[in-house]
């Protein structure tokens, strides 16, 4: 078993930026993709950022690129996600996922929640 653990979100006016770290603890393996998805009120889980296990590959959902970065120090089995530029739209609970690819994630973290302020 694996157990992801986020944190870093907050309020954050329009414009702003917030850094979001997951840990991850218990039966970690090399070769994971690990990934951040979101949720916002009313509306269903999406696709935000996804890294491979090197960090030589990386996704991002068109709505997040140039604004948002994702990194993992395999170290410290931590995955972050840098996002600048924040919007409204943004507003979110964002969770944290480990799996084999990005289409495929057997865990899951708690969520953080992001508000960003127009």
């Amino acid at each position: 078993q694996v157990q992801l653990v986020e944190s870093g979100g907050g309020l954050v006016q329009a414009g702003g930026s917030l850094r979001l770290s997951c840990a991850a603890s218990g039966r970690t393996s090399s070769g994971n993709t690990m990934g951040w998805l979101r949720q916002a009120p009313g509306k269903e889980r999406e696709f935000v950022a996804s890294i491979s296990w090197t960090g030589a590959v990386k996704y991002y959902a068109d709505f997040v690129k140039g604004r948002f970065t994702i990194s993992r120090d395999n170290a410290k089995n931590t995955v972050y996600l840098q996002m600048n530029g924040l919007k409204s739209e943004d507003t979110a609970v964002y969770y944290c996922a480990s799996g084999p690819t990005r289409i495929r994630w057997d865990y899951w973290g708690q969520g953080t929640q992001v508000t960003v302020s127009s």
